[in-house]
């Protein structure tokens, strides 16, 4: 660092010593000579902090990182699950300082003020309609303001918010411009100030807190079961189903952990969807134990309600949408796939992979003469002995193999597709080889397209 080490963080016994955050590590060592420190790590601190504020998200979906050291809740409609303001403040700050944090926590009507209120005031709960008296006696640092506008401010007298706010707001503007009006109406909640959280929201979710943590996977097997059995009433009321699911576990030692799982089509069926996370749940880790649930669904669809047969079960998926998503889970969504028809004569321009549920395309599958299962990437050149020029094959070797042909079956003449660009000038000329073995090829040979005689041989598939 230019000017040599200084301190980026430090503890209450430093503080105690004289020591603060930016102090040169010389002189730091000449108050403190026994001082130990460590080289600071500001990737790894981030990450923490954003581990930490998904922890958070326990108490509020509304969770997000606010500079290098701290973190902001939004919990406007969700206090009176946890016993007020005043009851989830000491929870937060509870927990916090059990995981080994030294914490300052401030609830207040905006954001700004919250922020202000827990690094220059008081901290604590501040009433509703407070922070107009409680702000005014506060440093005008505690407006989130530019180091530079805060020295211009304090070198003008201008110490506190009060005398900050007292001065004609279209001067503020003038001489200083939009930051310093800006900073005040947010602290004083007359403009917006949106909190962006770190995890995307969802209008269906579901959320369990435990009154003991569970570790067993049979218990959070039954908690997700309870999750869904609740979100799928609001579904059903909605006509909705969801199309991906996202649980996040909460571990009392401050960390989370995410299993998601999608659907081939949308489903609000307790049972099919609790089946859904067996092939995630393999990686489960409890940790020392599970202390907060929370559901939800991240993408949903419309799912009317449908007539269905009487011999169906009633909220039962169809068999194959259900292996679907199953080896969804299993391999992954770019895995099952299926294939699809394409307008081509080419065997291989002639079918594309699509999603396994994909909505048909408008081309349909041409079957002029029977199509081996299995196509070669790319055909392979092949040595084949002929009687004559335009006889059908005797023989061929292919990857050192040496075949004698029992039965052949051909030609088909396939044309070059004079609409694609660029186009080979060749046509091919397919036949179907049996040898003695009873294996069975797709074999064509290459016709030159000036003269027309045969150019090379190729195998292209193979027959089950």
């Amino acid at each position: 660092m230019k000017g040599g080490l200084r301190l980026t963080g430090i503890d209450a016994a430093a503080a105690v010593e004289g020591l603060r955050p930016g102090m040169p590590l010389a002189d730091a060592r000449a108050l403190m000579p026994h001082l130990a420190v460590a080289a600071a790590e500001p990737e790894a601190d981030a990450a923490s902090l954003g581990c930490l504020a998904d922890w958070c998200g326990r108490w509020t979906p509304w969770a997000a990182t606010d500079g290098a050291d701290g973190i902001t809740l939004d919990i406007s409609g969700c206090a009176h699950l946890f016993g007020g303001e005043a009851a989830l403040h000491d929870q937060i700050a509870d927990r916090l300082r059990r995981l080994g944090f030294t914490v300052r926590i401030a609830l207040a009507d905006t954001p700004a003020a919250a922020w202000a209120w827990a690094r220059y005031g008081a901290g604590g709960v501040l009433a509703p309609g407070a922070q107009t008296t409680a702000l005014g006696l506060l440093p005008v640092a505690a407006l989130r303001l530019p180091a530079a506008l805060t020295g211009k401010l304090e070198r003008l007298g201008v110490r506190t918010i009060a005398e900050l706010a007292g001065l004609p707001r279209a001067a503020l503007t003038r001489r200083f411009g939009k930051t310093l009006p800006m900073r005040l109406d947010q602290a004083f909640g007359r403009g917006p100030e949106p909190i962006g959280p770190r995890s995307p929201l969802t209008d269906w979710s579901r959320r369990r807190s435990l009154a003991e943590p569970i570790a067993r996977r049979e218990d959070v097997e039954a908690g997700l079961r309870l999750l869904l059995d609740d979100l799928a009433v609001g579904l059903s009321h909605a006509h909705r189903g969801v199309r991906q699911l996202v649980l996040r576990l909460y571990r009392v030692d401050g960390s989370t952990q995410d299993f998601a799982v999608g659907t081939a089509r949308p489903s609000r069926d307790p049972r099919y969807l609790c089946r859904l996370f067996a092939e995630p749940f393999g990686r489960l880790d409890t940790g020392f134990g599970i202390e907060a649930m929370v559901l939800g669904a991240t993408v949903t669809e419309p799912l009317p309600p449908r007539q269905r047969d009487w011999q169906v079960v009633e909220g039962e998926p169809d068999a194959l949408i259900g292996l679907i998503d199953r080896l969804r889970q299993r391999l992954g969504t770019a895995a099952v796939v299926r294939p699809s028809p394409v307008e081509s004569h080419w065997p291989e321009h002639a079918a594309v992979t699509v999603p396994a549920l994909a909505p048909p395309g408008r081309s349909v599958w041409q079957t002029p003469s029977p199509r081996p299962i299995r196509l070669l990437p790319v055909p392979e050149p092949v040595e084949v002995t002929v009687a004559a020029p335009d006889d059908p094959p005797l023989a061929f070797r292919w990857r050192h193999l040496d075949c004698r042909i029992a039965r052949c079956e051909g030609p088909e003449r396939i044309a070059p597709e004079w609409w694609r660009a660029p186009v080979a000038s060749h046509g091919r000329e397919y036949w179907r080889i049996e040898d003695e073995q009873g294996r069975r090829y797709w074999l064509f040979r290459v016709f030159d397209g000036p003269s027309g005689q045969p150019a090379a041989w190729y195998l292209h598939g193979l027959f089950p």
